[in-house]
């Protein structure tokens, strides 16, 4: 079995286009998931620039070194708990403990090399995605801030409005009567 790691993954869309690039390449992925492709075959080097050409015009990239991977692996699993599963981490376990658990490496290291590669800590980018999704709740107006803060896992709605302020420099409520647009695609934070 061969496991691709791919770069940019942060949506369910990006799995359909990953997977029908791949079908359309005559490779048939058994598994495809955000950041992670597994074959049941293993791909010659031609065949493998094929597919890392295939996924640049995609906006993907393949990724091959150890740093990188661990770095993508971080960003997917905050990504995917921040936008799409809530529930799966349990709200006692910290998201340090769950990066530990998912990747099986200690914090520090994982913190070291994220911080490295990224220029900003795991908890930075963590919150950046946090804004991110509250920014989405803010705009579809269905929840109230305090729902939001709920939702997401903050103690109160004064600390979700106090970092939502920090990096946005507008509160939750200016934000959602504003009815500002300007949310950075995942791939971009």
């Amino acid at each position: 079995m061969t496991t691709l790691h791919i770069k940019n993954m942060v949506c369910d869309r990006c799995i359909s286009v990953v997977t029908n690039e791949l079908k359309s390449l005559g490779l048939n992925p058994d598994r495809v998931t955000l950041g992670e492709v597994d074959l049941n075959q293993p791909l010659s080097p031609e065949q493998k620039e094929t597919v890392k050409e295939t996924l640049q015009k995609n906006g993907f990239e393949l990724l091959d070194d150890r740093k990188s991977i661990t770095v993508e692996q971080i960003k997917t699993l905050l990504i995917n708990l921040v936008h799409y599963n809530h529930n799966e981490k349990p709200d006692s376990m910290r998201y340090s403990e769950y990066l530990e658990k998912q990747v099986g490496m200690d914090y520090s290291n994982l913190s070291k090399i994220f911080s490295e590669a990224e220029g900003i800590t795991i908890e930075h980018y963590l919150i950046s995605q946090k804004v991110e999704r509250i920014k989405e709740l803010l705009m579809y107006d269905q929840l109230s801030v305090n729902e939001i803060s709920m939702q997401m896992g903050y103690s109160s709605a004064a600390h979700l409005s106090s970092q939502f302020k920090k990096l946005t420099g507008t509160t939750p409520g200016k934000f959602r009567n504003l009815h500002h647009q300007n949310r950075k695609p995942l791939d971009k934070i």
